[in-house]
C-alpha cells in the first residue's frame, strides 16, 4: 500500500475529512518556518479564546462546561510551546493573518437559524478546525526533513487528535445524532471543495 493510499485511509477513517493536504504543503511550511510557527501559534491563541466565548455564551451547559475548561489550558499551553519554539530558534512572532480557511468555513454556517442549529454549527466547525489541524500536523511529523520538527509535530498531533471528537460529542450530547451526523457529512463535503479549491501555501496552518 502506497503511502499517499494510506494518508487518505487514516484521513477519511479517523478524522473523516474527505481529501488529503497536498504534498507539496509540508515542503513550503518547511522552507517558511518563522511564517508557519507563527501562524501556528495564532490557531492555538485562537483555539483557546474561542473555548472561552463558547463557555460565556452557553453557561447553562453544564457539560460543555466541564469539556472545554480543560481544552482551553491545553491550548494556551500549545500558545506558549510555539512561542518558545520561536524564541529558540530567534525568529519572531509575526503578525496575525487573515484565517482565508475558517472565514470561508464561517461563510457555510447557518444564518439566522434556530439556536439549535447555530449551536450546532459552531460545534461541527470546531470539530472540522480540529480534524484539519491534526491531519496537518500529521503531514508535518511524517514530512519534514528536521526529525527534530517531526517529534514536534507528532507530540502536536497527539495531542489534539481527540478534540475533533470530542466537539462532535458535545453536539450529540444537546442535540440528535441523527441530526448532527446529517449535517456533519454536509460539513465535509463543504470543506472537500474548499480544500480543492484553495492556494497551497507554505506560510499558515489551514
Amino acid at each position: 500500500m502506497s503511502m499517499e493510499k494510506s494518508l487518505s485511509e487514516h484521513t477519511k477513517n479517523i478524522l473523516g475529512l474527505q481529501l488529503p493536504t497536498d504534498p507539496r504543503w509540508v515542503n513550503l511550511a518547511e522552507i517558511e518556518l518563522e511564517e508557519i510557527l507563527t501562524d501556528h501559534a495564532y490557531c492555538e491563541q485562537k483555539a483557546a479564546t474561542t473555548c472561552i466565548s463558547l463557555i460565556q455564551k452557553n453557561s447553562e451547559k453544564s457539560f460543555l462546561v466541564d469539556e472545554l475548561s480543560p481544552i482551553v489550558t491545553e491550548e494556551w499551553g500549545h500558545f506558549r510551546q510555539v512561542l518558545a519554539e520561536l524564541k529558540k530558534r530567534n525568529l519572531q512572532l509575526g503578525r496575525q493573518r487573515k484565517d482565508v480557511y475558517v472565514n470561508k468555513l464561517i461563510d457555510f454556517q447557518v444564518k439566522g437559524g434556530s439556536p439549535d442549529e447555530r449551536f450546532l454549527d459552531q460545534m461541527l466547525i470546531m470539530a472540522l478546525i480540529e480534524a484539519r489541524s491534526c491531519e496537518r500536523f500529521k503531514r508535518l511529523s511524517e514530512g519534514m526533513e528536521d526529525a527534530y520538527m517531526r517529534k514536534f509535530y507528532r507530540k502536536f498531533m497527539e495531542s489534539e487528535a481527540g478534540h475533533y471528537t470530542m466537539f462532535i460529542n458535545l453536539a450529540e450530547h444537546y442535540i440528535d445524532k441523527k441530526i448532527v451526523r446529517k449535517r456533519w457529512k454536509a460539513w465535509l463535503e463543504y470543506e472537500k471543495e474548499l480544500m480543492n479549491s484553495s492556494e497551497v501555501r507554505g506560510d499558515r496552518i489551514h
